[in-house]
């Protein structure tokens, strides 16, 4: 899961990109232009993250703009130079159709409008980066899979910790069998949450602090696991008194078992702070704290009674950039897509079974 190489990238340009006399030019002037990215939903994630990285990319950059919110329009249209012809409402959203300069779109609203805007961005011809998590369901993950299959277009969904150095490199000691055989892996993610926020809306979120901060824990776990697990246990505790959690839940609990014996205990909550895990096996451990923050990121590992902070140089990419890069790399070269539609379904499909084990009390077998 290393990050492609330059040399490996213009190697694998597809059909209709010229090599010839321009094999030193960048990969998108190979291509004519960078790829034009539309972001959907000015919030902080958005306007704070996504959007400033954009001019850092080297494949893409934004090009449009889709909004309720005049006023937001307005503002980030004159930040970022982009013209009133490409400010779009949710309304008049389908018109990206006629818009040759958007390439991708990436859905940056909530969870509950994920499957829509993903769904409505395929239709139009459109490349789709969507928020983690993909949906509220994994029916509708599966919907937003097919729209994008028949329209023959890509869909990523937001996971950047795939793209995090520190990250990679702890899947990769794990693979390359740094700590032998993996048989404990803790992964625990939370924060105190304020209120009067939309992910306090069940509506809106379509669940509490699992469908937001957990969903760090669930796929970390399954990634540094390197498989899916076989069966899930799972219990909630809510502090119903609290009007935070008049709709949503606060903190779950899970454990999951995967085929090679390996058991994951996670934590995912909206009333204590965790930022970590830690993958277990028979010679050592590998661990991260802070794991998945949007930086400063600390590593260690222990093997043979000594333990040592892990150091990587400075990436020439952040995992933000890397990640909406990534989606541009995908469409001109046909490299295979990280992060895809399928992934997130996994996880939608997991955490309905976290929900049902907590609410039925029992344990889940998986598929």
């Amino acid at each position: 899961m290393g990050i492609i190489a330059r040399r490996g990238m213009l190697g694998s340009i597809g059909a209709g990109l010229a090599v010839g006399a321009m094999g030193n030019m960048p990969l998108w002037a190979r291509a004519k232009r960078k790829l034009g990215y539309a972001v959907v939903g000015l919030g902080s994630y958005a306007t704070q993250q996504i959007m400033p990285r954009l001019a850092q990319c080297e494949f893409a950059e934004l090009r449009a703009l889709v909004s309720g919110t005049p006023a937001k329009l307005e503002k980030f249209g004159a930040q970022y130079g982009i013209p009133r012809t490409h400010w779009y409402d949710y309304r008049r959203y389908d018109r990206i159709r006629d818009n040759p300069d958007i390439d991708l779109v990436y859905v940056v609203l909530p969870n509950s409008m994920h499957a829509e805007y993903a769904i409505r961005a395929s239709q139009a011809g459109k490349h789709v980066l969507c928020e983690k998590p993909m949906a509220v369901s994994a029916a509708e993950c599966e919907a937003m899979i097919a729209a994008a299959r028949a329209a023959r277009r890509k869909l990523m969904i937001g996971y950047r910790s795939q793209f995090e150095p520190h990250n990679l490199r702890a899947i990769e000691l794990v693979k390359s069998g740094f700590v032998g055989r993996p048989t404990l892996i803790t992964s625990e993610h939370g924060f105190h949450i304020q209120p009067r926020q939309w992910r306090l809306d069940h509506a809106l979120s379509g669940g509490g602090s699992l469908m937001d901060i957990g969903i760090y824990s669930l796929n970390a776990a399954r990634y540094l696991a390197g498989e899916e697990p076989l069966e899930v246990s799972a219990m909630e505790s809510t502090d119903r008194n609290d009007p935070r959690f008049a709709t949503v839940e606060d903190r779950i609990d899970w454990q999951m078992r995967f085929p090679s014996g390996a058991i994951a205990n996670c934590v995912s909550s909206y009333s204590s702070g965790h930022n970590a895990f830690r993958v277990t096996g028979t010679k050592g451990w590998v661990g991260m704290d802070p794991a998945t923050s949007y930086a400063g990121h600390r590593m260690w590992t222990r093997r043979d009674a000594q333990t040592s902070e892990v150091t990587l140089p400075p990436p020439g990419k952040d995992q933000f950039v890397a990640q909406l890069d990534h989606l541009a790399e995908s469409v001109l070269t046909g490299i295979p897509l990280r992060a895809s539609g399928e992934e997130g379904l996994k996880d939608l499909q997991l955490i309905e079974a976290i929900y049902r084990s907590a609410r039925e009390r029992r344990v889940i077998k998986l598929a």
